[in-house]
């Protein structure tokens, strides 16, 4: 494999895996409260 190769490679392992944290750290289920709570924030009338 060329440097390029590896270099591609190693973005898209970082990528994958910032996503994957990402979502885990969003969508956890301790979280489902506070995300059930702002689910229909964008209807309200305040």
């Amino acid at each position: 494999m060329t440097g390029q190769d590896w270099a591609g490679l190693i973005i898209t392992v970082l990528v994958f895996l910032g996503m994957l944290i990402t979502f885990w750290m969003t969508l956890r289920p301790s979280k489902r409260k506070e995300l059930e709570e702002e689910k229909y924030k964008i209807l309200k009338d305040d």
